[in-house]
Parts: structure tokens; C-alpha cells; sequence
């Protein structure tokens, strides 16, 4: 897991996650990219602000949950902060397993996580300039509801 500025590069947080494994049948990522729209108003830049410590903290401990909800091999959360401009890259998701269901399901429960409960606050700059915090949508809210329940644990 890790907060940072710089941007990251997919395949190489792949391949770093995945070396030497010969126990992994199934990896499933997510990457999350910043739109140059947000329903359908136009966004010139976003600044991603989150409190160092806490936010590392509470990201390790989800992550730690969804290892323990399935059987993962690996898995690893890259965030950025800062300023972000559209086509950047913001959040990559990366879970393996012996088998996909359980990559699949443990990379939709952190995405929902992060885009529901993670401390992080987002400010959208509109083409105008004007500035405003983005909150969570209540489609957001309502797919992360799904989680309340611990599932059996998938082999």
C-alpha cells in the first residue's frame, strides 16, 4: 500500500506484485484514471488531499480485511494525492489469488471502500476555475452496502 504523488506505471506494479509466484492464477486490477468531466460539467484539475498517517493507517487495515475476507496471494492499493489533471492516473487496485472469483470480489470491495470510506478529500476545478469538494455518490454508498455482511471465505 502506498499514498504518493508520483504517478505509477501498471504493468511494473504488476510484474513487482507477481514476480517469483508460481501460487497466482488470477490477477485483477483496477486503475482509476481522473475524467475531464463530472456529470458531464467540464473539470480542468482535481487536488487530492488526505492526512498522512491516519490515511496509510486505515488503508493498510482495509486491505488486511479484504485478506482476510478471501483467499488472497497478494494485493496492493496505489493512491495518489496532490493535484491531478484529466488522463492522470489516480488509484490502482491490484488483487491475486489462486482463483478469480476471490480477485475479483476483494478488488470491487477495496475500490468500493476507497470510494466510499477512504480519508481522502477530492476538489474539483471546474473549466471556470471555481473550486468544489466532491462527496460520495449515493451509487457509491449503495454498492459498498454489499460489504456489510462478512462472506463465507472462498477457496
Amino acid at each position: 500500500m502506498r499514498v504518493q504523488t508520483a504517478d505509477f506505471e501498471v504493468g511494473a506494479e504488476i510484474a513487482a506484485l507477481t514476480a517469483g509466484r508460481s501460487d497466482i492464477g488470477a490477477v485483477v486490477t483496477f486503475t482509476g484514471r481522473m475524467r475531464a468531466d463530472n456529470a458531464g460539467q467540464p473539470v480542468a484539475g482535481m487536488t487530492l488531499e488526505h492526512y498522512p498517517g491516519m490515511t496509510e493507517s486505515e488503508l493498510e487495515r482495509v486491505e488486511a480485511e479484504a485478506q482476510a475476507r478471501w483467499p488472497l496471494q497478494a494485493s496492493l492499493i496505489v493512491h495518489r494525492v496532490g493535484t491531478l489533471r484529466p488522463g492522470d492516473n489516480i488509484v490502482l487496485v491490484v488483487t491475486a489469488s489462486r482463483h478469480r472469483q476471490a480477485a475479483f470480489s476483494a478488488a470491487e470491495f477495496l475500490m468500493d471502500y476507497l470510494k466510499t470510506k477512504a480519508p481522502f478529500w477530492k476538489k474539483e476545478i471546474g473549466a471556470d476555475g471555481r473550486a468544489a469538494w466532491v462527496d460520495a455518490r449515493p451509487s457509491d454508498d449503495e454498492a459498498a452496502g454489499r460489504w456489510r455482511r462478512p462472506p463465507a471465505r472462498e477457496g
